[in-house]
């Protein structure tokens, strides 16, 4: 029998997802208060109970409201409502310790400031007015300072700052959006800066505003200072400084890969780069990543050595208080309005995040670090996307902002561990239908990041409650991953073939429970295949529980394996040899080697010396970038790839004709035409234009082939080669053309920085077949 619209009721209500650290128990507070209901409010390790009573009609408005009006960093998947006893409670609405009891909630990323906190920054009124750590229950930091869950102050790395009066008044009052933030705190009972001079140098220490003032004027006067941040160190400089660049390029030992770049407001993107509305909403937003724009004619005053040969700029905006006031208010003495802001380790290590590892790992790199006495739990680099024409995200490191947001599985897993693969590693936990991914860690090439990957993966079974049955891994033999998960689950891992699990991981993305297969394109530069080759230019028809290798790139030696890779002018040689083709004076290879070498790499062919056999479409990209003269010598990953794209991107609009492969992806009949068109005189970028275009018509091709075949009619893009904007965006156009579901990565990289996703789902799906 309903219950009389006078007769109190009682409900007890439970709320899943991410609704710890976002304000969600204040939120419930105030909802319960304007409705004068009674009752309390807990966060428990499941995430947020809730028992109210009062009038019927009102605790239904108060359960509506819960998951419609939720805060803005909270995401609510779930809401539970049972009836219980009237208590014929007074009326008071309180908001009780949190319960410890077992269960799994999710904690939320960290995020950008917030407006209103930014205004407390900048207000000279304000008593946190100039507070590097100015933060409320909307914006900061949430999983770089966790330590455990359920999420609570105790368990966060602020446990050390006890609260002034001021702040504990504000962190118990209802109406204060910094009631029960965790990370709250102001100058007098907060983390403090400090300025910290390399040994020997002109530099003098300094504390709170004198090290942030002292940092500034060291950036305007070319030096390099270590920034501690939400996640761990930057490298800063002034990218308008050529000397400062090279500087930075040379102690880090970059090469010339690109750096990102950090602008003081968005007049000063604008003066560099071009800006869309969907990229200016990308850059803007609580996540605040780093956002790949199209640079502007010039780079207006960008030193060239920011970001050469590449047709984009990394581009983020101010997301810590820190970062604020190190471009200075209004009032302040000037400084550089960009910054190179670039991970704060040497290359190929992981980044940077406690105090005295930064000033022995960054000696000789820094000049002097601004670094704080706040900890930070878990490191979490940048995160990088790119915005499609359509609007559409694909993000290309998946780490700060996104993480340890969870990506919900089509298919149940029992509780597993995917350790991803040797290059970009990020982990992956899943238990049921959940999956979270750990921050970038890196590659896989030294023991400082394969500790870094051991305390990532602790942190990330702490914060999920995940206790892995299941190890999954890539099947090379010769990773550092695959080794450390066999060590990890004390026995042989599962093992997946390196492509199948890009696919799956597509697959998963997009909420295919595998019944049906796809078509899979898998391009990347290097992926162990099943016949002991380098896999790359794969064509698989693929479930979860299994692929079959439709097509692929024709193979072709791989002169000196891995260490070749570094050689574009060799790829070129050696792919021009494969096709029969003379290597002729005058191209532009051929003159990128001495004579000596040519003899040596023809002989290495001839007798297969120190020549493994590769289909990757990756080293395809790298000779093209050689043979049409764009790059011969690659000083970081994708280096050839990246330049041939800009090439290409130059010609795009005006150059619409194609090369085409013969068969299977032969790529013989596309070589034969450079070589015709390079003796013609045509410029590189309409080379490099044409070869793309000739990449996404064989894929669109082999499609419609597969589709005839087979009756499949999904194809999903996966592998680091469609992180080029030029090639994922017309293969995409021309499958949706001939009418094709295509599966394109978003919020998971295609790279293998989503390559754990796929291990995950694909070892789930052998495990139940046991």
């Amino acid at each position: 029998m309903t219950a009389p619209a006078t007769q109190a009721v009682r409900r007890r209500v439970t709320v899943r997802g991410t609704v710890q650290g976002v304000g969600f128990r204040p939120f419930v507070h105030r909802l319960a208060t304007d409705l004068a209901l009674a009752g309390f409010v807990s966060n428990t390790a499941s995430g947020v109970l809730i028992e109210v009573e009062g009038p019927p009609d009102r605790v239904a408005d108060f359960c509506d409201r819960l998951a419609a009006q939720p805060p803005p960093l909270a995401t609510v998947t779930g809401v539970g409502v049972e009836d219980l006893p009237v208590s014929g409670a007074d009326g008071s609405f309180a908001i009780r310790s949190t319960d410890r009891s077992p269960g799994r909630t999710h904690l939320p990323p960290d995020t950008a400031t917030c407006a209103d906190c930014l205004r407390d920054l900048t207000d000279p009124a304000d008593r946190r007015h100039r507070h590097p750590f100015v933060t409320c229950t909307h914006c900061g930091p949430r999983f770089t300072i966790a330590t455990g869950m359920p999420y609570d102050r105790a368990v966060t790395t602020m446990a050390g700052f006890p609260m002034c009066a001021d702040c504990a008044r504000e962190y118990g009052d209802p109406l204060d959006r910094r009631f029960h933030a965790q990370p709250v705190a102001c100058p007098r009972c907060g983390p403090r800066l400090r300025l910290l001079p390399a040994p020997g140098s002109d530099v003098r220490p300094a504390r709170d505003a004198d090290a942030l003032a002292a940092a500034r004027a060291l950036l305007a006067a070319g030096r390099i200072v270590a920034v501690k941040g939400l996640g761990g160190y930057h490298l800063a400089c002034d990218a308008t400084d050529a000397r400062a660049v090279e500087t930075l390029r040379s102690r880090k030992a970059r090469g010339g890969k690109p750096f990102a770049v950090m602008c003081a407001d968005l007049d000063a993107v604008r003066r560099i780069a071009v800006l869309s509305t969907p990229e200016l909403a990308a850059l803007t937003g609580p996540r605040r990543p780093i956002v790949l724009l199209r640079r502007r004619a010039g780079q207006a005053g960008l030193a060239p050595g920011v970001c050469p040969g590449s047709p984009h700029l990394g581009v983020m905006l101010p997301y810590a208080p820190v970062h604020t006031l190190l471009f200075g208010l209004p009032g302040d003495p000037p400084g550089p309005r960009v910054l190179v802001m670039t991970s704060g380790n040497r290359s190929g290590e992981p980044i940077v995040t406690d105090d005295d590892e930064a000033l022995t790992r960054l000696a000789g790199v820094a000049d002097a670090w601004l670094a704080h006495d706040r900890p930070i739990a878990s490191p979490c680099d940048d995160s990088l996307l790119r915005v499609r024409a359509d609007g559409t995200e694909q993000v290309l490191r998946r780490s700060r902002g996104y993480v340890p947001r969870p990506l919900r599985l089509p298919v149940p897993v029992r509780p597993a561990l995917a350790v991803g693969g040797d290059l970009k590693n990020a982990l992956c936990l899943g238990e049921g239908d959940q999956a979270w991914f750990g921050p970038h860690i890196g590659d896989m090439g030294d023991l400082t990041t394969l500790e870094a990957a051991g305390r990532a993966e602790a942190h990330l079974r702490c914060l999920t409650g995940v206790a892995p049955e299941v190890v999954a891994a890539d099947r090379h033999p010769g990773y550092h991953s695959s080794r450390w998960a066999a060590r990890l689950a004390g026995r042989a891992p599962e093992l997946v073939q390196h492509h199948h699990a890009h696919i799956a991981s597509a697959m998963a993305e997009h909420g295919l429970d595998g019944t049906a297969h796809v078509i899979g394109i898998a391009f990347d530069g290097t992926g162990y295949g099943d016949d002991g080759t380098v896999w790359g230019g794969e064509i698989l028809l693929a479930g979860y529980g299994g692929f079959r290798r439709y097509a692929h790139l024709a193979p072709a030696p791989l002169p000196g394996g891995d260490a070749g890779v570094a050689n574009p002018r060799r790829l070129a040689l050696a792919r021009l040899w494969a096709a029969g083709l003379p290597w002729e004076a005058g191209l532009p290879c051929v003159e990128a080697c001495a004579p000596d070498e040519l003899a040596l790499i023809q002989r290495q062919l001839e007798r297969g010396l120190a020549c493994v056999a590769t289909s990757s479409m990756g080293r395809l990209f790298d000779a093209v970038s050689s043979l049409v003269g764009v790059c011969h010598r690659a000083g970081y990953e994708a280096q050839a790839a990246l330049e041939l794209e800009a090439a290409a991107a130059s010609a795009w609009d005006t150059e619409t004709s194609a090369y085409a492969f013969a068969g299977d992806l032969d790529p013989a009949p596309v070589l034969s035409a450079l070589v015709a068109d390079l003796r013609r005189g045509t410029p590189a970028p309409v080379l490099a234009a044409r070869f793309h275009r000739a990449v996404a018509r064989a894929v669109a091709e082999i499609c419609r082939r597969a589709r005839r075949d087979t009756g499949l009619a999904t194809v999903a893009l996966s592998g680091g080669v469609f992180t080029n904007a030029l090639l994922e965006e017309e293969c995409a156009r021309l499958l949706d053309g001939d009418g094709f579901a295509v599966l394109r990565h978003g919020e998971v990289p295609p790279n293998d920085g989503g390559l754990a996703l796929g291990q995950l789902v694909v070892a789930a799906h052998l495990r139940q077949e046991e």
